[in-house]
């Protein structure tokens, strides 16, 4: 009798660990209903199978065993099935690596992930850096990317046929070690039908459990995703809106003439935008301007109210922009921007970051050997002889700086910072500059004294990413740290501190309405932040790698993220759902911009190309084609080689020009 009640106690504990919920809640009726043990012994074949768990419990070699056995099936399996399975690997190899550590096999532990670690090297390497450093039972508690990956499951989407092929060969091989893997840490969402398009699969794999939960009921929160009250784009419509395309005409000639002479000037700099290619575009744009957009998105947008203090902008500014936006190019599917690319040469691939003004009329970039240095497109197009953006060992000529040798510079250099400059951001109207870099300090850079004003120190680690608000005097910062930072220019400490991701913050980006930011994480999520509480209002799930690049709609109502693997997703800030994934580039998106009304978004990819996509049909398609069961739901309107150089900026001009800035690569 007690061997029975142990026998029962045993399955039960199995049942309990393994999350088989209702078989143990079936097995505690049962027993309650009869007092006397169940007499497994008169099962043979279940009497077997605890046997061989008792028996494979302690055995460290099943793992390795059962692992390279499910490995070879999968592999060997039908190319219809085949995408499907491979996706059960990764989770299968990253928990039984995990649970040999917990069981305290350590050296098989790292044998084992030794082994079978190159299979996922390619899309998971990050993962696996972190994974690597698990030693000991204790870094699995210590380690936050590790103790959530166990407090969580994988949701996997597969077809049924898959499924069912799946649940026979554990039967077949009885592989207890990869069953109860499978059965703790994975959860099926088993669809009928035709197996799911590997183009799909950024979107069939996601965590559920703890963190999903936290995630929903975050996203529970209201955001009002609305345009600031009494906006320059408001007060514009309620002034009489656009020029009558007379009027643009007389106002673009006139801009016109400074960009053909500032072309002329700085042809040999720039790819893809010669005078004759200006002209044929100005074309295009002409019919756009007869061809105008049903509505301005901005102008449907709610009006909230700003959490923060804003600054007073001077009267001559406001005008200067109030003409930019009358003189505004209406973009659409069938008006492309003209597009103005700064390649930067000879820069020895010291090149970290680069940054465009609002006007197009200075371009930075952030060096590995801790320098800042600026280029005033009108000043280099006055130079004679070459006027190419040049990047380290520059003597060409310049009359406003001269260099150590009395060789003459093309760009104004800035100097302070002590370790490599991972980001630079210009301010709005041009008159400041910010550089973050790996001495863990932000500095802020007069672009008219030539002279830095102020180094913000408050972050521990590397600062990744600046970005200026829209209005200027505040800006956020990310960091290794796994923090993002609110800052305003007048004082040397962050008024807001943003933690939650579990990784580093990448990329960070305002809201139009400056009362959010955004920030991309290589945990894989991008999180929505309150600057006035700080809290986190919404976290958006989805993306198979670190998050590299961040956009919001003028409106504020959308967003855009890139990730390392080329995968760009477009997201409601309302509900906190990916509207589209946009699927085309091969390679890391460093750089996204939405048009200024709304209706374009530009990706700069390191694959040499920029994307445009037509914002308005990727917001509007997704619930018709969810119907029709169609995977790819973007409309990719052109896309714009780069001879050799791999994309790292992106500017949509107030008057909706295209710059794009990058360094030639002699590898390409």
């Amino acid at each position: 009798m007690e061997n029975l009640q142990a026998v029962n106690n045993f399955v039960a504990a199995y049942l309990k660990k393994k999350g088989f919920k209702e078989a143990e809640q079936l097995l505690e009726d049962l027993q309650n209903k009869d007092s006397n043990p169940i007499d497994f012994h008169n099962d043979p074949e279940l009497s077997k199978f605890i046997h061989h768990f008792a028996q494979s419990e302690d055995d460290p070699a099943q793992y390795q065993y059962g692992y390279s056995k499910l490995r070879s099936w999968t592999y060997s399996s039908l190319d219809l099935y085949k995408h499907e399975l491979l996706r059960v690997l990764y989770p299968v190899f990253i928990h039984s690596f995990m649970d040999l550590v917990a069981k305290g096999h350590l050296q098989e532990a790292r044998a084992f992930f030794n082994a079978f670690r190159e299979d996922h090297e390619l899309m998971h390497s990050r993962d696996l850096q972190k994974l690597e450093g698990v030693l000991t039972q204790s870094h699995l508690e210590e380690m936050e990317f590790a103790r959530s990956l166990r407090q969580n499951k994988v949701n996997i989407k597969i077809c049924q046929y898959s499924y069912d092929l799946l649940l026979q060969y554990l039967h077949k091989t009885q592989s207890t070690a990869m069953l109860g893997v499978i059965n703790e840490h994975i959860n099926f969402r088993v669809s009928s039908g035709q197996p799911t398009s590997i183009s799909d699969d950024g979107d069939v794999v996601s965590l559920i459990g703890s963190f999903q939960d936290t995630a929903n009921q975050i996203n529970q929160k209201e955001v009002h995703w609305g345009l600031l009250e009494d906006s320059l784009e408001e007060r514009l419509e309620k002034a009489g809106g656009l020029l009558s395309d007379s009027e643009k005409t007389e106002g673009e000639n006139k801009e016109g003439d400074v960009d053909e002479t500032k072309k002329r000037s700085v042809e040999s700099g720039k790819q893809g935008a010669s005078t004759k290619k200006m002209k044929k575009d100005k074309a295009a744009s002409g019919t756009a301007k007869s061809a105008r957009p049903e509505a301005n998105a901005a102008s449907a947008a709610p009006r909230v109210k700003p959490e923060l203090t804003l600054p007073v902008m001077p009267a001559e500014v406001e005008q200067s922009i109030l003409e930019d936006l009358r003189n505004r190019v209406q973009l659409s599917s069938v008006a492309l921007p003209s597009v103005s690319l700064y390649t930067f040469l000879n820069t020895h691939n010291g090149l970290n970051c680069s940054s465009i003004s609002h006007d197009g009329s200075l371009v930075a970039g952030g060096f590995s050997d801790s320098s800042v240095k600026v280029w005033d497109m009108a000043k280099l197009g006055q130079q004679s002889g070459s006027s190419i953006l040049q990047g380290e060992n520059d003597t060409t000529s310049s009359e406003h700086v001269v260099g150590p040798n009395g060789a003459r510079r093309s760009y104004t250099l800035f100097q302070g910072h002590s370790g490599a400059v991972y980001s630079a951001t210009f301010s709005p109207l041009g008159d400041f500059i910010l550089s973050s870099s790996a001495d863990t300090t932000i500095r802020l850079w007069s672009t008219k004294l030539n002279a830095n004003l102020v180094c913000y120190k408050g972050h521990n680690y590397p600062v990744w990413d600046v970005q200026f608000s829209p209005v200027g005097h505040y800006f956020a910062s990310a960091s290794h740290d796994r923090t993002a930072r609110i800052w305003s220019m007048d004082r040397i400490q962050p008024l807001r501190i943003m933690a939650g991701h579990l990784s580093d913050v990448d990329c960070v980006q305002w809201h139009s309405n400056c009362n959010y930011i955004a920030t991309g994480s290589s945990d894989k999520t991008v999180r929505l932040w309150d600057v006035q509480s700080g809290e986190c209002v919404r976290i958006f799930i989805g993306h198979r790698s670190m998050i590299l690049s961040l956009a919001m709609s003028p409106d504020g109502r959308y967003m855009a993220s890139g990730d390392e693997d080329g995968t760009v997703m477009m997201w409601d800030l309302s509900s906190g759902r990916c509207i589209t994934p946009l699927m085309g580039h091969t390679s890391s998106v460093w750089t996204l911009a939405f048009s200024c009304e709304g209706s374009l978004l530009a990706s700069g990819s390191a694959d040499c190309t920029v994307k445009l996509w037509d914002v308005t049909t990727s917001t509007k398609a997704p619930r018709n084609e969810e119907k029709s069961g169609n995977a790819n739901r973007l409309r990719s309107l052109k896309t714009l080689p780069t001879k050799s150089t791999p994309v790292l900026n992106l500017r949509f001009s107030r008057r909706n020009l295209l710059f794009a800035a990058g360094a030639l690569s002699r590898n390409m």
